[in-house]
């Protein structure tokens, strides 16, 4: 009996040392992200062992706006970002310190994502649609970021000069809100998850959706060069990211009707993890949900229009464009 019990022992720590062993092989990898549902893919491989699947230790260090995620990518502080484009990020990357290796969240029309919203006074006073922000003090989290070009987008579209516009950079998505709600601004463009509460309570008007207005690629994922040298680990990031967007499209996104996602046995686990990492009641997820191609696919011409417009309002630096700044081995391009 005593050598059946030394040899099952044996054989315990025979599996619990090579489960040690693969644990030990995992690379380490950090990632920039924010807690907003346009990055949704990422939790569900975060929660879902995805990254763990795909031979990852991932840790996810959160940022309260898009930019500082490009800089900290830069610096080392994260290996990846997974965020919004930035005037910041293509100036990084125009330097050659960042470079795009996939596609995230889309701005499209039927996916509430982020919206402009109009202070309660401003509402009364006239401020009704998104064409009527001409005039207006309007709150974004910085000069260059993704609010802003949403902006500048919809100034090209009704023909209004973005100068027109007096824009108050207040650097999180809180402070932008707040000023919202007390009146200090006339409007912002905040993404729906941290707008609800204040529809709720009545705090603010939306006026409309900035994917039903003017569509884009919104979101990617980048990494500095000496990053990119570890192939092993982009890969390995990449594929777990590939499963997740797939998920997360064919039971999400293929749900969802008039904007929102029913709660069912199919859609609720993935609505959980969204609300765990978002901080978000359940019920407010159902609305917030971005959309994203299922390939992880990026649309570089976008991007490349994007470059061009920054560039010519004077907030990206000149000499450069999409072309130099993707990845071309690891981007699939839409």
């Amino acid at each position: 009996m005593r050598g059946i019990a030394r040899a099952a022992l044996a054989c315990v720590l025979m599996v619990a040392s090579g489960v040690i062993a693969r644990a030990d092989d995992a690379l380490k990898a950090r990632i920039g992200v924010l807690r907003l549902s346009s990055s949704a893919p990422v939790f569900i491989a975060q929660d879902k062992g995805y990254f763990r699947d795909a031979g990852l230790n991932v840790e996810l260090k959160f940022f309260d706006a898009a930019q500082p995620i490009a800089v900290a990518t830069t610096a080392g502080d994260v290996d990846f970002g997974i965020t919004a484009f930035t005037a910041g990020l293509y100036n990084l990357a125009g330097k050659g310190t960042l470079k795009v290796i996939g596609g995230m969240s889309r701005e499209k029309a039927g996916y509430p994502l982020i919206g402009y919203f109009a202070s309660n006074n401003a509402y009364a006073a006239g401020l009704r649609t998104p064409k009527d922000l001409a005039g207006k003090r309007i709150a974004v989290t910085q000069v260059g970021s993704s609010f802003h070009y949403s902006l500048g987008l919809l100034a090209d579209k009704y023909g209004f000069k973005l100068s027109d516009v007096k824009i108050v950079p207040l650097q999180s998505l809180s402070n932008a809100a707040a000023a919202l709600k007390g009146e200090t601004v006339d409007a912002a463009l905040l993404p729906v998850s941290t707008a609800r509460k204040l529809m709720d309570d009545g705090g603010a008007k939306l006026l409309g959706w900035v994917g039903d207005e003017t569509p884009w690629q919104l979101g990617a994922v980048f990494a500095s060069p000496k990053t990119l040298t570890n192939t092993a680990m982009v890969t390995r990031l990449l594929a777990a990211l590939d499963r997740a967007d797939r998920e997360y499209h064919d039971v999400i996104l293929a749900a969802m009707k008039d904007g929102t996602v029913p709660i069912n046995e199919q859609t609720k686990p993935l609505l959980e993890i969204i609300a765990k990492y978002t901080n978000l009641p359940l019920e407010q997820v159902v609305g917030n949900c971005a959309y994203i191609d299922p390939d992880g696919k990026l649309d570089v011409k976008n991007v490349d229009n994007q470059i061009k417009w920054l560039q010519a309002q004077g907030f990206v630096d000149k000499g450069f464009d999409a072309e130099a700044i993707v990845a071309k081995d690891f981007v699939k391009a839409d």
